[in-house]
Formats: structure tokens, C-alpha cells, sequence
């Protein structure tokens, strides 16, 4: 489920990769990754804390984290 002004996708093909749910986890700065039980989890309740870094987008594979700005219809998916 998305928050009000930000939604954050990560692609089902990633989803169950332990190290990569551990980087995410390591470089979000407001925790909206958690490695739960050895997959990539998005914690719904800090997705509207987003502070648009794109350290998400950097640390994972092309276009398989896209954080979506819902308020302008804008999505980041690749590295500024």
C-alpha cells in the first residue's frame, strides 16, 4: 500500500535476495527497507518519510527500485 505522497516499488525478481535486502536495509536513511526472514521488505509505516536520496535506486539493480513522487506523478528509477 502506497503512503500519501510517496509509493516505493521494489520488482518481485529481487524481492528474496538476502544481500540485497540487507543493503537496502544498511543504505535507506529512514528505514523503509527491512530484511524480514531473508527477503526484501518495505515497512508501509516510513514510506512517506522518504527523502528522495535514490540510494535505493543506486545500491540495487537497474530499474528494479522505483520510488514514485505521487503528489507531481514523477518516478525515480535510475541514478540522478
Amino acid at each position: 500500500m502506497p503512503g500519501l505522497f510517496i509509493d516505493v516499488e521494489v520488482d518481485d525478481a529481487i524481492r528474496g535476495d538476502v544481500a540485497l535486502a540487507k543493503k537496502l536495509e544498511e543504505v535507506c536513511p529512514v528505514d523503509i527497507f527491512a530484511s524480514k526472514d531473508g527477503a526484501v521488505d518495505i515497512v508501509e509505516g516510513n514510506v512517506d518519510e522518504c527523502i528522495l536520496c535514490a540510494m535505493c535506486i543506486g545500491a540495487a539493480p537497474q530499474a528494479t527500485v522505483k520510488v514514485h513522487k505521487l503528489y507531481s506523478d514523477e518516478l525515480l528509477d535510475a541514478p540522478a
